[in-house]
């Protein structure tokens, strides 16, 4: 693969998150510039409605404008950005009116590409993989509305990906309507994710991928590391290549998921406007570990964002 070098910027507008990272590109290396990052929760409702709120838009297309901001900075004689890609996963997919956001969007000079879960899968693995070298990696992205899993070697291409509509924003929405959730939402829950995702796990067994390596990116399982250390300041040289344990992860959803929201939103480590979907988060990370017949996973900070850049500069 050929790359330009240089300067660019990738906007990545999930259903929970918004988030820029501006990078320069080296000779295939990425090296970070800026980094921006908000819930804007975009896809609040779209489960239901099928549609974007006008209050989840006006937030988004604010936090765009205030990373624009950050962009134009770093867009300096020396290291000019040849160009930004914007790009919105499950929400925008799902919502009926996902035209007059890119409209509204493109008013503020940013063209939006609302991408199929099989491109998100790719570059969320372009963007992890590059990590582990040699590794056969099963590489999970637990998002608002869908959760993406890609299995394959790092530096080739993947062998099984897959985007399921099964999301921390979507699971909640739908199933953990009582505070805190009540154990038979949380059966239910388990019960739908296991019967959605376990044919693809079969598919890879019958296929004799054996995973090295789980390889798990987003603000769930980072959210994980920071809870375990504590941390009253997000430290991303602490998470990124973190290992957690299976059975670290089962104690955190378990004290997180018996706690009503508003003492959720006091765990230190834990971003207050991510307690009302982390247990659905968590709950999901569970599963896909637990389907995978693995122990734990490494949480990574290198997701989708690093692989849109290296698409932004691809020759």
């Amino acid at each position: 693969m050929t790359y330009q070098n240089g300067r660019y910027g990738a906007l990545d507008i999930g259903t929970v998150t918004c988030r820029l990272l501006v990078a320069d590109v080296e000779d295939g290396a990425v090296r970070e510039v800026a980094k921006e990052y908000a819930i804007t929760d975009l896809g609040v409702g779209v489960d239901a409605s099928g549609c974007l709120s006008e209050e989840a838009m006006e937030r988004v297309l604010a936090c765009v404008a205030r990373y624009l901001q950050v962009l134009a900075a770093c867009d300096t004689p020396d290291h000019p950005v040849r160009g930004l890609i914007a790009m919105a996963t499950s929400a925008a997919r799902d919502a009926a009116n996902a035209d007059e956001f890119a409209a509204r969007l493109a008013a503020l000079g940013v063209t939006l590409t609302v991408i199929p879960g099989q491109r998100e899968a790719a570059l969320t693995f372009a963007g992890a993989s590059t990590d582990f070298p040699g590794e056969n990696l099963l590489v999970v992205d637990i998002g608002g509305g869908s959760t993406e899993l890609i299995a394959g070697r790092a530096g080739a291409d993947p062998v099984a990906a897959h985007s399921f509509d099964i999301g921390c924003r979507r699971v909640t929405e739908r199933f953990l309507r009582n505070d805190p959730p009540a154990a038979d939402e949380m059966a239910a829950a388990r019960a739908w994710m296991g019967e959605e995702m376990a044919p693809y796990f079969e598919h890879l067994a019958a296929a004799g991928f054996a995973i090295d390596r789980v390889v798990a990116v987003a603000g769930t399982a980072t959210s994980v590391v920071s809870v375990r250390e504590a941390m009253t300041t997000y430290d991303s040289t602490r998470v990124h290549k973190a290992r957690v344990s299976a059975d670290e992860l089962a104690a955190i959803e378990e004290r997180l998921a018996a706690e009503p929201l508003a003492v959720r939103k006091t765990c230190v480590g834990l971003d207050p406007k991510r307690a009302g979907v982390i247990v659905a988060g968590l709950v999901i990370l569970e599963e896909v570990l637990g389907l995978a017949g693995a122990d734990g996973y490494t949480a990574s900070e290198s997701d989708i964002l690093k692989g849109m850049i290296l698409e932004a500069a691809r020759a």
